[in-house]
């Protein structure tokens, strides 16, 4: 539970917080009264600033009398005192008109929301390709190739198609493969994969042969397979934008973090190539309303510990949705990422809804 703070501390910790943000620079007494004109001392001030840095908010890189936020303290900032400010009207204006331009083409919508979410936010995006919130059974087919081959299309409802060529045993004409593929699309229409198991497990008035539970188990494997790669693909965009961040640039720290800077830019390099310290958010994104911000430590994930990434869901709830945001170090611009990621959001939900046919989710406040 954060400590309570006088509207002085707080006053302090926001400037502080904003400060290290514009500068990446570690902010003392004296810069905090001379630059916002505080009618308080710089002896106060310091007194403040060793007050924060007690209760977890604030913490000292060096021997300098310099602060800087810790995660808790950006955490306070983002909860209670930044300003919630939305993107311009120009912003905006510009921001649909771009997406309007690729009307219907869903891939290109994709890569312009993470070039537009890097820009705008000035760091790494990430977006998910919108997926059906559950993934159901719609119809199998069987298409014989030869006596002992069959080419097994799977299809889904929002359109996804999956084909498996299989062999059996013993020979099977085309009539007995369309009779077999009709009984399981009967059985398991609008199924999702727990379902078919489930199916599968209950005393059957007539059991399964070998090759109709191979089916069923190619069905089950199938959605399986599916759900696993939708939580592992997306799309990144804004390396160039993130590694200009002084964090990243060994020339613009001290002598003694240039190393950790060279680290640091290898590991963010390997963390937007391969994602998986990103995977195990989207399920708990889709989740979740309004836009999640996970700041550093609050990761649970050591290759995150010095990042924060800003995420919403979009899409059509009920339907298809998907996750969208931008990582960057904790030092990040909180209001400007949220308001950039909430409106991309929301335009993306519009687009989805108008690809199919349905209400767009409403994005939370």
């Amino acid at each position: 539970m954060a400590a309570f703070l006088s509207e002085r501390r707080q006053l302090i910790l926001k400037l502080v917080v904003q400060e290290f943000v514009e500068t990446a620079t570690p902010v003392a007494s004296d810069t905090l009264v001379r630059k916002y004109g505080l009618n308080f001392s710089s002896a106060t001030v310091r007194n403040e600033l060793a007050a924060l840095e007690e209760l977890g908010y604030l913490t000292h890189l060096h021997t300098s009398a310099g602060r800087v936020p810790t995660d808790i303290g950006y955490r306070y900032f983002v909860e209670n005192l930044m300003d919630r400010l939305a993107l311009s009207s120009a912003e905006q204006r510009m921001i649909r008109h771009q997406f309007y331009q690729v009307r219907g083409e869903l891939d290109q919508w994709l890569q312009l929301a993470g070039a537009v979410l890097a820009r705008t936010a000035q760091n790494a995006s990430l977006v998910t390709p919108p997926r059906s919130d559950t993934l159901r059974f719609r119809s199998l087919e069987l298409i014989a190739i030869h006596e002992t081959m069959a080419l097994a299309v799977l299809v889904f409802h929002g359109g996804t198609i999956k084909q498996q060529t299989l062999s059996f045993d013993s020979v099977r004409n085309g009539e007995d493969l369309r009779r077999i593929a009709a009984r399981i699309s009967d059985r398991c229409q609008d199924c999702t994969f727990t379902q078919i198991e489930e199916l599968l497990t209950q005393a059957q008035t007539a059991p399964l042969d070998d090759f109709e539970r191979l089916l069923y188990d190619l069905v089950v494997r199938a959605m399986r397979g599916y759900a696993d790669q939708a939580a592992e693909q997306f799309y990144s965009d804004g390396l160039i934008e993130m590694l200009s961040q002084p964090e990243f640039i060994p020339a613009l720290v001290r002598e003694e973090d240039a190393v950790r800077a060279v680290e640091r830019m290898r590991r963010t390099l390997e963390l937007l190539k391969n994602g998986r310290a990103l995977g195990p958010l989207i399920p708990q994104v889709l989740a979740s309303d309004g836009v999640q911000v996970i700041i550093g430590g609050e990761h649970g994930e050591d290759a995150m510990r010095e990042y924060s990434v800003v995420l919403a869901r979009y899409g059509v709830d009920g339907s298809v949705t998907g996750v969208l945001g931008v990582i960057g170090p904790t030092r990040m611009a909180y209001p400007r990422s949220i308001s950039t990621v909430r409106y991309i959001s929301s335009v993306m939900s519009d687009l989805m809804s108008g690809l199919y046919g349905a209400e767009p989710r409403q994005p939370e406040e």
